[in-house]
C-alpha cells in the first residue's frame, strides 16, 4: 500500500495527455505513463514491485534524498528495461534469490539512488542493457554489490559498494563495463572480479580497500584495465591472475596487503607501468607456470614487512622489469625452476637485507644496466644449469658481489664491484661462470676469490685497492688443470696477479648478525640438499622406500572403494614420473605441486591414502624418505606467544622427507578466531613450506564444508596446495567389503545369513556426523567377535565352525 502519491506530469502533445495526473500506486503511475514523461514520487514506502518499460523519469522529490523508499516483500525491486532516468530513490531488497535492481535492457541513467538490501545482488546489468551509474551507492551484507553480466556493460560513475557479502563488484558472461572513481570497500569475497571468456572490466581513479578476498581478481581468459586505481588493506592477495587472464595495471598503487601484493599464474600475462607495491607481507610480484608472464615499466616495489623476495618467479614463468626500483626488502628478485627467466632492464636494486638476485634450479636472470645498492649478497647463481647475464651493472656497498656456486655457469660482463665487505666475485663448489671486462675497487677481503679448483673464466679483469688481495685461487690457481681460465687480468699489486696461494679454508667469512657470504641460503623454498638419515634412525622409513611404485600403487588399489580417489593418486602419480622422464630425456617438464588437501568425512581413508602417497613419492624419487607425522591442533598450537611456532617448526621437521598429515586443519583457523594462536601456526606453516618445498609434502584434511571455509579465509594457504581430494563416505556394500576382510584377517567366516543382514545394518545405521565409515565398519566387526565370543563359550567342546563362524545374532544392536 503506497504512502503518499504519485504525481505525473505528461510531456505528450496528444488532447489526452495534456495534463498532470496524480496516482495512487506506482505502478499505476507507470502504466499510464509514456515516453518522456516525468514521475515524482512523493516520500513514503511503496512495497511494490516495479518494472519501468518506458523512457519516463522516475524521481524522488527534489531536496529529500532517501525520503521515498521502494520496498516490496520478495522479489525484485526494481527492474529498468528500457532508456529511463531513475533519480533519488531507496530502493530495499529481502530476496536472496534475485536482485534488488534489474537493468535488463536500454541505456538508462540510474542517478543518486541508494541501495540497502539483503538480496543476491545490489545491482543487476545483463544482456544487452547499457547503463550509465552515477553516485550510487550499494550496501548489499548478503551478496554481491554489482554484477555485470551476460554481455551487459554500462558505467559506473562515482558509485559507492559500502558493503557486500560476496564480491563488491562481479563481471562476468563477456560483460565488460567501465568504473570510473568509484570505491568499494568491506567486501566479504573479491574487490573486484573478472572471470570468464570476453569478460573485461576496465576501471579509472577507483579504490579498492577493506575486502576479505584479493583486491582484484582476473580468472578464465577474462581482461582487465585499471588506470590510477588503488588497493589496500585486503585479507588475501591484492591483485590475483589465473587461467589466462590478462590484466592492465597503469599508475595505480597496491600497498598494505598481507598476503602477496600480485599473485599471477596459469599463462596469466600482467602488464604494469608507473605502478607501486609496496608494504606487503609476502611477495610483492608471484609469478608462476609456464605462459605466465609479467612486464613491468617504471614501477617501484618496496617496504615489504615479511620475509619473502618481493619479486618471485618460478614454475617456467618470465618476468620483465624495467626502469624499476626494489627497495627495503628482505630479498629483492628471485628466480627458480627450469624455464623460469627474468629480465631485469635499468633497475634499481637496493637497502636488500639478503640477496639481490638468486638464481637457482636451471632458472635464468639477465640483468642490463642495473644498479645493486646495500646488499648483502648482489648476485647469487646457485646451482647446476642456472645461468644468465650480468651486463653493465654497478654492485656498490655489499658484503659480497657476485656468488656462484654449485655448478652454474652464469656470464658476467664489464659489470664493477665496489667496496664489498667480504668479496668481489666469489666461486665454489662446482662453480662455474665467465667475468668479462670487470672491475672490483676497494674490497675488504679479496677482488676475485675463486676455490675448490673452479673452472671460472676471467678476461681483462681488474682489481684496486683489496685489502687482502686482487685474485685468490686457493686450490687451483691460474693454468692448473682444471682450475680457473685466467686472461690479461691486471691488479694495482705490481700490475699482476699473485702467486697461487697453498690451499686452505676461504678467509671470507660470514660478519656476525648478518647474511654473509658463506651464510645459509636465505631463500624461501631454495634449501641446500638435507644429509641422509642414518640407516637405523628410520627403519620403517627405509622398509617402506625400497616398495616400488606398482607396488604401492597396488595396495591403493586393494583399498576398498575410494575410485575417485585412486584415480585422482594416479594422475598425480603419472604426472610426476612423466615429469622426472621428461627431465632424463632434456625436455622441459611441468613443476609439479604436491601438497593436497583432503575432504571428508571421519574413517573414509584419508591418513592411510596420505601414508600410501608418501611412499609413492618416496619410491619415485620426488622424497626422500616418504614417512607420514600425523598431526592436529594440538601438537601445532601452544599455550602462550611464540610456543606456537616452535611446536610447528618440530612438527615440520619431524616430517622431513616425507608427508605431514594435519587432521582437521581447519580447527587452526576457528570462526570466532579472536586472539587464538592458531593462524601463528598456518603462517609459520606457509612459509616452511616456501623454504623447504622440497623436503616436506603437506596434507591438510577434515570435513568438507568447514575445510571449504578454512580455504576461503586463509587464500594464502589455499594458493600452496595443487588440488583438493574428497573422500566420499562409503555405501553399504563397501562397509560389508570391509567387514570380510576383517573377517578373513582374523580367520573368521561369514555364516549363512550373516552378509545380507549386515547390508541391511549399514543400510539402517544413522548417517549423522559421528558416522565413522570404514571405522564403523571395523567397529560393528569386533563387537560381533566379542557377542560371537559370548555365544561360543558357554559350549563345552565347540567345533571349528562354532569358533570361526559369525552369524547375524552377533550384529550389535542399532542405537
Amino acid at each position: 500500500m503506497a504512502q503518499g502519491t504519485v504525481q505525473v506530469t505528461h510531456t505528450g502533445t496528444s488532447r489526452w495527455r495534456r495534463r498532470t495526473g496524480e496516482y495512487a500506486s506506482l505502478a499505476a503511475a507507470l502504466e499510464a505513463a509514456g515516453d518522456g514523461d516525468v514521475l515524482t514520487v512523493a516520500p513514503g514506502t511503496y512495497r511494490e514491485n516495479l518494472v519501468v518499460e518506458r523512457a519516463v523519469t522516475l524521481r524522488g522529490p527534489e531536496g529529500s534524498p532517501g525520503s521515498v523508499r521502494i520496498a516490496p516483500a520478495d522479489g525484485v525491486p526494481l527492474t529498468v528495461s528500457a532508456s529511463a532516468v531513475v533519480q533519488d530513490l531507496h530502493v530495499e531488497g529481502q530476496d536472496s534469490a534475485a536482485p534488488a535492481l534489474l537493468v535488463e535492457d536500454g541505456t538508462p541513467e540510474l542517478l543518486d539512488v541508494r541501495i540497502v538490501t539483503r538480496s543476491a545482488a545490489g545491482i543487476e546489468v545483463r544482456g544487452s542493457a547499457r547503463p550509465t551509474v552515477r553516485r550510487c551507492t550499494v550496501d548489499n551484507p548478503a551478496g554481491i554489490g554489482i554484477a555485470v553480466l551476460d554481455g551487459g556493460s554500462g558505467v559506473f560513475e562515482e558509485c559507492e559498494v559500502v558493503a557486500a557479502g560476496q564480491a563488491a563488484v562481479a563481471v562476468r558472461g563477456g560483460a565488460h563495463p567501465r568504473l570510473e572513481r568509484c570505491r568499494v570497500h568491506h567486501a566479504s569475497g573479491v574487490g573486484l572480479s573478472a572471470t570468464g571468456e570476453n569478460s573485461s572490466l576496465e576501471a579509472v581513479g577507483c579504490e579498492v580497500y577493506e575486502v576479505r578476498g584479493s583486491g582484484v581478481q582476473v580468472t578464465g581468459r577474462a581482461a582487465a584495465y585499471l588506470t590510477g586505481c588503488e588497493v589496500h588493506r585486503t585479507s588475501g592477495d591484492g591483485v590475483t591472475l589465473d587461467t589466462d587472464a590478462v590484466l592492465t595495471l597503469a599508475d595505480c598503487r597496491i600497498h598494505d596487503i598481507p598476503e602477496n601484493a600480485v599473485d599471477l599464474r596459469s599463462r596469466s600475462v600482467l602488464t604494469l607501468t608507473r605502478t607501486t607495491v609496496q608494504r606487503f607481507g609476502r611477495n610483492g610480484l608471484s609469478v608462476w607456470d609456464p605462459g605466465t608472464r609479467v612486464d613491468a615499466n617504471q614501477c617501484e616495489i618496496s617496504d615489504s614487512t615479511g620475509d619473502y623476495p618481493a619479486v618471485w618467479v618460478s614454475d617456467g614463468a618470465t618476468a620483465v622489469l624495467e626502469t624499476c626500483r626494489v627497495h627495503d626488502v628482505p630479498d629483492a628478485l628471485f628466480v627458480l625452476d627450469r624455464g623460469s627467466r627474468a629480465d631485469v632492464v635499468d633497475s634499481d636494486l637496493s637497502q636488500v637485507r639478503n640477496t639481490a638476485v638468486s638464481v637457482s634450479d636451471g632458472a635464468t636472470a639477465q640483468l642490463d644496466d642495473c644498479r645493486i645498492r646495500e646488499a648483502a649478497t648482489g648476485a647469487w647463481f646457485r646451482d647446476h644449469g642456472s645461468g644468465g647475464t650480468l651486463s653493465e651493472c654497478t654492485l656498490d656497498d655489499v658484503q659480497t658481489g657476485v656468488i656462484v656456486t654449485k655448478g652454474a655457469d652464469p656470464t658476467v660482463e664489464r659489470c664493477t664491484v665496489t667496496s664489498p665487505t667480504e668479496a668481489g666475485f666469489y666461486v665454489s663448489a662446482d662453480g662455474r661462470g665467465s667475468f668479462l671486462h670487470c672491475r672490483v675497487t676497494g674490497s675488504g677481503g679479496y677482488g676475485f676469490h675463486i676455490i675448490d679448483g673452479c673452472r671460472t673464466t676471467l678476461r681483462k679483469c681488474r682489481t684496486e685497492r683489496c685489502a687482502r688481495g686482487g685474485y685468490e685461487f686457493a686450490d687451483g690457481g691460474p693454468g692448473d688443470v682444471g682450475g680457473p681460465l685466467v686472461e690479461d687480468c691486471t691488479s694495482d699489486e705490481s700490475g699482476g696477479l699473485r702467486p697461487p696461494a697453498p690451499p686452505r679454508e676461504p678467509a671470507v667469512q660470514r660478519a656476525a648478525g648478518t647474511v654473509g657470504l658463506l651464510s645459509s641460503v636465505p631463500a624461501p623454498r631454495v634449501t641446500e640438499p638435507a644429509l641422509p638419515a642414518a640407516p637405523a634412525a628410520e627403519p620403517q622409513a627405509t622398509a617402506r622406500t625400497a616398495r616400488t611404485s606398482a607396488d604401492v600403487l597396488g595396495e591403493l588399489d586393494a583399498l576398498v572403494g575410494l575410485e575417485s580417489v585412486k584415480r585422482e593418486v594416479r594422475a598425480l602419480t603419472d604426472m610426476i614420473e612423466v615429469g622426472r622422464r621428461r627431465r632424463e630425456a632434456g625436455l622441459k617438464a611441468a613443476s609439479a605441486r604436491r601438497h593436497l588437501v583432503f575432504t571428508g568425512s571421519p574413517g573414509t581413508g584419508k591418513t592411510t591414502v596420505a601414508r600410501l602417497y608418501g611412499e609413492i613419492l618416496a619410491s619415485l624419487g620426488v622424497l626422500e624418505k616418504g614417512h607420514l607425522v600425523e598431526v592436529s591442533r594440538v601438537d601445532l598450537v601452544g599455550e602462550h606467544i611464540g610456543s606456537t611456532a616452535i611446536r610447528t617448526q618440530e612438527a615440520f621437521d619431524r616430517a622431513r622427507g616425507g608427508v605431514l598429515f594435519i587432521d582437521e586443519a581447519y580447527a587452526l583457523s576457528p570462526e570466532d578466531a579472536g586472539r587464538d594462536f592458531g593462524k601463528e601456526a598456518i603462517d609459520t606453516l606457509v612459509k616452511l613450506m616456501e623454504d623447504h618445498r622440497e623436503a616436506v609434502v603437506v596434507i591438510v584434511a577434515g570435513y568438507t564444508a568447514e575445510m571449504e571455509r578454512f580455504l576461503s579465509v586463509n587464500p594464502g594457504v589455499a594458493s600452496r596446495f595443487s588440488r583438493t581430494i574428497t573422500f566420499g563416505d562409503y555405501g553399504a556394500e563397501e562397509l560389508l567389503r570391509i567387514v570380510e576382510q576383517q573377517t578373513e584377517e582374523q580367520e573368521y567366516r561369514l555364516g549363512p545369513g550373516t552378509s545380507e543382514a549386515l547390508l541391511k545394518y549399514f543400510a539402517a545405521i544413522p548417517k549423522g556426523p559421528t558416522f565413522g565409515n570404514g571405522r564403523t565398519a571395523r567397529q560393528t566387526f569386533e563387537a560381533m567377535v566379542e557377542r560371537h565370543a559370548g555365544r561360543v563359550a558357554q559350549l563345552a567342546e565347540p567345533s571349528t565352525d562354532d569358533l570361526t563362524l559369525l552369524y547375524p545374532e552377533d550384529l550389535p544392536e542399532l542405537s
